[in-house]
C-alpha cells in the first residue's frame, strides 16, 4: 500500500466508529470487494479505491446533523485528496462514485467504478454479513423510542424484505450479480427459517 492510500485510510478510520452497521469494518469489507470486482470488471483502482475508502466517512456526521452524507462525504474526499496532492484527473471520478453509490439516492452511477461501489455497498448489505449489520442497526435504533422506530426482530426483518431482498435486481456488473445470487439466497432461507421458528406452535 502506498503512503496516500496509508493516509487516507487512517483519516477515514480517525472519522468513524471502529464498528457498526456502517462502521469502519463496514468500509474495509466494501474497499475489499471493490478490489475483488475492479480487477474483474477492468476497473480504475486509482478512482475505485479511494472512492471505496471515503464513501461513508460523512455517515456520523448524517446521524448528527441530517446531511445527506453521500455529498458531504464526496465534498471531504475532495477536500482531502487535494490536501494530499492526489491525481488531479481522478477527483472528479472519486465524487461522482462516492455521491452516487446510495440505494436511495437520486444520482444514478455513470461511471464503471462508479458501478461497482454502488454494487460493492449493496452486496455488504446481503448474505450472512447484512443479516449482521441489519440486526446491529436494529438494535441501534431501538435506543431511540421517540423516534418511533420498533426495533427487534420487527424492524430487522421488515428492512430486509422491504429493502436487502430488492439489491439482487440493483447489481450492475456482471461478478456482483454472481455474488448477489449467493447472497440473496441466504436471505430468502433465513427469512424463511426464521418466520418458522417465530409462528412454531409445537
Amino acid at each position: 500500500m502506498d503512503e496516500q492510500t496509508d493516509a487516507m485510510r487512517e483519516h477515514v478510520r480517525s472519522a468513524l466508529p471502529g464498528a457498526g452497521a456502517h462502521g469502519f469494518d463496514h468500509t474495509c469489507r466494501v474497499v475489499h470487494l471493490c478490489e475483488l470486482l475492479g480487477a474483474r470488471e477492468g476497473a480504475d483502482m486509482r478512482v475505485l479505491i479511494p472512492a471505496a475508502l471515503f464513501h461513508d466517512i460523512a455517515r456520523p456526521l448524517e446521524e448528527a446533523t441530517g446531511v445527506p452524507h453521500e455529498e458531504e462525504g464526496a465534498r471531504m474526499a475532495e477536500s482531502f485528496l487535494r490536501s494530499i496532492r492526489y491525481p488531479a484527473d481522478c477527483i472528479p471520478g472519486i465524487v461522482h462514485a462516492i455521491r452516487a453509490h446510495r440505494y436511495s439516492g437520486s444520482i444514478a452511477p455513470e461511471t464503471q467504478e462508479a458501478r461497482i461501489l454502488s454494487d460493492a455497498d449493496n452486496l455488504d448489505a446481503m448474505g450472512a454479513i447484512g443479516i449482521a449489520r441489519t440486526f446491529l442497526q436494529a438494535g441501534e435504533r431501538g435506543a431511540l423510542p421517540a423516534e418511533g422506530l420498533r426495533g427487534g426482530i420487527p424492524d430487522a426483518t421488515g428492512h430486509i424484505r422491504g429493502k436487502l431482498l430488492h439489491l439482487k435486481a440493483r447489481m450492475y456488473t456482471e461478478s456482483a450479480r454472481r455474488i448477489a445470487e449467493r447472497r440473496h439466497a441466504f436471505l430468502t432461507t433465513f427469512l424463511e427459517v426464521l418466520d418458522g421458528e417465530v409462528h412454531d406452535r409445537s
